[in-house]
């Protein structure tokens, strides 16, 4: 796990280039501080830059920037390959191993060698991991960006005033003095819809976040031009959905609990590997429980858990980790959150996440990654269980709905004008309200519009800006059922880029690796393959996964409501945190050419009075807030 950074500005001497790299790398420095380096090609205006946080090869062996054996090839990673020792044995059994031998066991030196004898397609595509890169090819004279399938490691880039730039945070770019930073109040107006920005698009304009499974290749015609080619994908997540459903399993139940835990196994113990000590998060949940039993049942040795607990019982999962934790006889490191620490850390939020994100469970996401940094350089998570195996409570939900999408067409328009002037009252208009959202569900043309109607937290409705249009999203192909579809498309936006940036920052923010077993792709083609039945059953999601879990972990210890990692965020704006929201909100004048300030006050207003709880839609306001001022 590391940082990049770098740019192609043709002109520049090597001198200035390692400068700028050196000021790039700075604002990066926590997600690689045990080493750092740069590597210029003078000739053609190339400058790669890397941070590096050491997991494998702790050795000088493993310094990046690295070029290749054959002195083609020069590169900056981020993330691991866990399967990279399998691909250098591939490399040795037909006799094309590196000029020289090995230099060391890193697995930067295995890509590298890869790319030089297969290149880089069949290099990505038979890579198992997680990881962002910048290759320079010195025989072609292009640059290629790449990004894991499912998006865990972050890759921004984009021209700014002639200069091509690339890094693992907007910081890193905004460092750069080309770099403009306009924003694109486009993608401001779906962050405001969504509570975070999806792919391809960034908060500035001319800046991109490089797909989930793609690579680029900017080639001297590109950077002559100052155009952008497009990403091409190595494997698409829409397509291992249609493989997996066009070629479905054909055993038992039992069989797939079987075939998944062995996967899941696999996975694990190859997630395992690292020359610095691993842990893992355990909230008590069906997911993180599986990612620790699976730990704990291949090593003789105490495995390191680490859970964070809430001020708020309602809210509080940690007496539900501990008791999984005894169970599995992990060595169990617990925190409760004291307000003061969450109310400390969020003046800091838009310095640590870069970019305007509105998902509140990054505060404890960031606390619990930094109790776990005291102990560990590396913990597993349970990431990527509900989106593949229909874990989150909506998708019976959705299904129910599409089923019974034909009652959309009862007038329902007629029955809303006639109960209009009872709307005077709370309740009643609150009643409205939902129903309205529901029929328009029922009206949806398809089960993926059904979706993303519901995800859209406002319901299709004004968002607090004067700009109203988003950007357009990445499309996802409609499958055989209403709950497969929505988790499909989770699994492709809100994944990568709620969930997977939550977390990357919070870790990475505390220097700390995170990995995620259960995103190994091998796993999400076989999910992909299993039926409906199997995966959500009377509305209750995960079945053959909760199965695998059980064979470890009694029933009762993990059987329960899923809760989320939440915190108190309603009562504290009111409260503790009223002060630091209105200096936000003063800071909108009452002829602002962007936010709607109107609409913004009353949000508040009606929040504070308790007319209406308006929690999420108020983060998201104040974060953007945050972010621009």
């Amino acid at each position: 796990m590391c940082g990049i950074a770098g740019f192609i500005h043709r002109g520049v001497d090597r001198d200035v280039s390692s400068s700028l790299l050196a000021q790039m790398l700075k604002p990066i420095h926590h997600r690689g501080p045990d080493d750092g380096g740069v590597w210029v090609d003078e000739q053609y205006g190339v400058a790669l830059g890397h941070r590096r946080l050491s997991i494998l090869d702790l050795s000088p062996a493993g310094h990046q920037p690295m070029a290749s054996a054959c002195g083609r090839f020069a590169v900056v990673f981020n993330g691991e390959i866990y399967n990279h020792l399998d691909l250098r044995k591939n490399l040795e059994k037909s006799n094309q191993l590196p000029i020289g031998g090995w230099r060391g066991h890193s697995d930067t030196e295995t890509l590298l060698a890869c790319f030089s004898v297969w290149g880089i397609d069949k290099t990505l595509q038979s890579t198992v991991g997680m990881f962002a890169l910048a290759l320079w090819d010195k025989h072609e004279k292009s640059l290629t960006l790449a990004r894991d399938r499912v998006g865990e490691k972050p890759l921004y880039y984009g021209w700014q005033k002639g200069v091509f730039l690339f890094g693992s945070e907007l910081k890193a770019l905004r460092a750069h003095p080309a770099f403009s930073g306009e924003m694109d109040w486009h993608a401001a107006s779906t962050f405001l819809r969504l509570n975070y920005i999806p792919a391809p698009s960034s908060i500035y304009q001319g800046i991109f976040k490089l797909v989930p499974g793609t690579f680029l290749q900017l080639t001297q015609h590109h950077v002559q031009q100052g155009t952008l080619p497009s990403p091409v994908p190595y494997w698409s997540l829409g397509e291992a959905a249609k493989r997996g459903l066009e070629n479905p399993f054909n055993g038992s139940f039992s069989d797939a609990v079987d075939e998944l835990e062995t996967l899941v196994r696999q996975a694990v113990q190859l997630q395992s590997v690292a020359d610095v000590p691993v842990g893992a998060f355990l909230s008590g949940g069906i997911d993180s429980s599986t990612v620790v039993a699976m730990m704990q049942s291949a090593t003789t040795s105490k495995v390191t858990t680490f859970s964070i607990g809430m001020p708020d019982a309602k809210m509080d999962e940690s007496q539900h980790a501990a008791a999984v934790a005894r169970h599995l006889g992990t060595n169990h490191v617990e925190h409760m959150i004291q307000p003061h620490e969450a109310l400390d850390l969020i003046p800091r939020l838009s310095e640590i996440w870069d970019e305007p994100f509105a998902d509140s469970s990054q505060i404890p996401t960031y606390l619990v990654s930094q109790l776990a940094k005291q102990q560990v350089t590396v913990a597993l998570s349970g990431d990527g269980g509900d989106e593949f195996f229909l874990g989150y409570s909506q998708y019976g939900f959705y299904q129910k709905l599409w089923k019974t999408r034909h009652l959309g067409k009862l007038p329902w328009n007629a029955a809303f004008i006639a109960l209009s002037p009872l709307a005077k009252n709370q309740r009643v208009a609150s009643v409205l309200r939902r129903s309205k959202s529901l029929v328009n569900t029922w009206r949806q043309p398809d089960s993926q519009a059904l979706n993303r109607y519901w995800m859209d937290r406002y319901r299709q409705g004004s968002v607090p800006l004067t700009e109203q249009r988003g950007v357009a999203m990445l499309d996802f192909p409609i499958l055989s059922d209403a709950a497969t579809t929505a988790g499909l498309w989770d699994a492709g936006t809100y994944l990568p880029d709620d969930i997977l940036v939550k977390v990357d920052r919070a870790a990475m923010a505390n220097s700390l690796e995170t990995r995620a077993p259960l995103l190994d792709h091998r796993i999400i083609e076989f999910a992909y393959r299993l039926p409906l039945e199997y995966k959500l059953q009377r509305g209750v999601g995960k079945k053959v996964l909760r199965e695998v879990l059980y064979r470890h972990v009694p029933k009762q210890l993990v059987d329960r409501p899923k809760m989320g990692f939440s915190i108190p965020l309603a009562a504290w704006l009111g409260n503790e945190l009223r002060p630091w929201a209105e200096n936000l909100l003063n800071q909108i004048s009452d002829d602002s050419e962007h936010f709607n300030k109107p609409m913004i006050d009353q949000l508040w207003k009606e929040h504070l009075s308790g007319q209406r709880v308006h929690t999420e839609q108020l983060w998201g306001i104040f974060s953007l807030l945050g972010f621009a001022r």
